[in-house]
């Protein structure tokens, strides 16, 4: 992943208490119809911000930092996808209080919890809109990683922690990881540690969860599939997959991107979610 600057700390929020006490924070921006926005591992609540800036002319947008990412709560126990859907339902309730309904976009780790959410029949979504959810990554996959990355994190080790799971579990080619190395700015080692924290407790839900795809054919809301053209495999094949099971779906490719364009091409992302949401039934 790309290495980032020290980013200012964080005090232009608003926050919910969930269902078991955790507090999630949130950030919302314009107006009109609510689209509520879930990042990826390593994330937090500026991950989706240069999409949501040109969404915000259309739509009120929900910005959420999920548990385990500053300054939503650390969770004290493992967490399961089950935490993370109670507090998306939490962040939906509140969202839908005027129209009834909200539109739900993940990038990443984000679109495993939403697809999750529809699974749970989490009540007031419209849509699902999803970025490369990573499913390759469920079950024995991440369990067997888990407890090298735990104990690298115990020891200080951040850099060994996060090289771990980049080449074992999101499966980033070796050649790629030093590109981005080469481009990256030092990251602060502060913000590093709380990126790594939260790693930790996303690998803990992915490690109990389960392979079965056949599972997502019961979501039956509108969704949206993006992925870049040039993400590594087993990426593409995963997206393949899932399109098969989704009964509802639309695909987007866009062919000179990779698994990091909600970033570093906020324009085409929000142009197709854009599109997508004014055509929802």
């Amino acid at each position: 992943m790309p290495r980032r600057a020290r980013l200012e700390p964080v005090t232009d929020f608003d926050e919910i208490t969930t269902a078991d006490g955790t507090r999630i924070a949130f950030r919302r921006l314009g107006g009109g119809r609510p689209v509520v926005m879930l990042h990826g591992s390593g994330g937090g609540l500026h991950s989706w911000s240069a999409v949501a800036d040109r969404l915000a002319n259309e739509h009120e947008v929900w910005l959420v930092a999920r548990r385990g990412y500053g300054p939503s709560e650390v969770p004290e126990r493992p967490k399961r996808f089950s935490d993370e859907v109670a507090d998306v339902q939490g962040v939906i309730a509140a969202a839908s209080e005027t129209t009834g309904s909200v539109d739900l976009v993940g990038a990443s780790y984000g679109a495993m919890v939403a697809l999750h959410a529809a699974l749970a029949g989490a009540g007031g979504l419209r849509s699902l809109s999803l970025w490369e959810p990573p499913l390759f990554t469920a079950g024995p996959p991440t369990a067997i990683v888990l407890d090298e990355y735990r104990g690298r994190l115990a020891a200080g080790d951040v850099d060994g922690a996060n090289l771990l799971l980049m080449e074992r579990v999101a499966r980033v080619p070796r050649a790629l990881l030093a590109q981005l190395a080469r481009g990256g700015a030092a990251e602060d080692p502060e913000e590093a540690r709380r990126s790594a924290t939260g790693w930790l407790h996303d690998l803990e839900a992915l490690a109990d969860d389960s392979e079965d795809m056949e599972r997502w054919s019961r979501v039956a809301l509108p969704v949206l599939l993006m992925q870049g053209a040039r993400t590594w495999e087993p990426m593409p094949a995963t997206m393949e997959a899932i399109a098969r099971q989704l009964p509802h779906v639309q695909r987007v490719e866009y062919a000179d991107q990779m698994h990091f364009a909600p970033s570093v091409a906020p324009d085409l992302v929000a142009a197709t979610l854009r599109t997508f949401l004014r055509n929802v039934p």
